[in-house]
């Protein structure tokens, strides 16, 4: 069996769950199980702490996981991305108070830097030439500064509410932009079939999640242009409709550019309009 491990809890915990269920695999039925048995689809998964996915795939037996860039770079183990799932997305930021002269990377020098991943910050100032002390927090790390344990702090910020709450401000580039990755074990071939198999399921629940079927009516003259807005993947299915003059299409198209499309084709000729949404696919 595939030995999967999954986040039980966390930012991560939900979306990996909904992608592995809409990729056909079982999970567990109440919040005391951590281990689950699938045989039907040869694999076992694993409920761990999302902090210590990357050590157990890196180092123990477990085959690959889900979890973060962020969390895979921070755990210093040789456990390998494979596929990156598109969600889970965060920005890594240095923070300063707001009274504070921090105004880039090279103002660190020298300072003690409260964070939750040292080994991260530590190597990515290592690389810049920049020494500084790292200190390592488990939470809370927006309230070091405050309570002097550090002069400044690097964490994952989304909207930065929490910063500007506790009188912070953020300066410099981002040390890293991460999302969700489904990760290997060194030990595993990439080449696995099981693994294979395991990577093209997801990406079919992605494609499904990003793309949408639409079909529509358009007249037989107006066909190249109709398939110039909509070209599909490889080619738009197109069948005769009863009365000759009109063919019907049916296409994937991007979600997120549905509303332009039809407006497109309306103006085309086209009629009939209609958008399904996708389950999962194979493409």
């Amino acid at each position: 069996m595939l030995r999967i491990a999954v986040p039980n809890k966390g930012m991560l915990s939900e979306p990996a769950w909904n992608m592995l269920s809409e990729a056909g695999y079982r999970l567990r039925s109440n919040s005391r199980q951590l281990v689950v048995e699938d045989p039907d689809n040869g694999i076992e998964l694993f409920y761990l702490r999302p902090l210590d996915i990357a050590v157990y795939v890196g180092r123990g037996t477990i085959d690959c996981g889900i979890t973060g860039e962020d969390l895979l770079k921070n755990s210093g183990t040789e456990a390998i991305e494979h596929l990156p799932l598109g969600f889970g997305a965060s920005t890594f930021r240095f923070a300063a108070p707001n009274e504070s002269s921090y105004a880039k990377l090279e103002d660190i020098e020298g300072k003690r830097v409260g964070t939750s991943f040292d080994k991260l910050v530590h190597d990515y100032l290592q690389a810049h030439g920049i020494n500084a002390e790292t200190i390592h927090l488990d939470g809370a790390v927006e309230s070091s500064v405050q309570l002097g344990v550090a002069d400044l702090i690097a964490d994952v910020v989304s909207t930065g509410t929490t910063l500007r709450n506790a009188g912070l401000r953020i300066f410099a580039d981002p040390i890293m932009h991460s999302e969700a990755c489904l990760i290997r074990s060194p030990r595993l071939d990439p080449k696995d079939e099981r693994l294979t198999v395991l990577g093209r399921r997801l990406e079919g629940v992605l494609t499904a999640q990003r793309y949408v079927l639409m079909d529509y009516d358009i007249p037989v003259s107006k066909v190249a242009a109709a398939v110039d807005v909509t070209p599909g993947f490889e080619s738009p299915t197109i069948s005769p409709l009863h009365d000759k003059q009109w063919n019907a299409v049916r296409v994937m198209v991007p979600k997120a550019k549905v509303n332009q499309l039809m407006d497109r084709l309306y103006e085309v000729g086209a009629r009939g309009i209609i958008v399904t949404a996708l389950q999962a696919s194979r493409m």
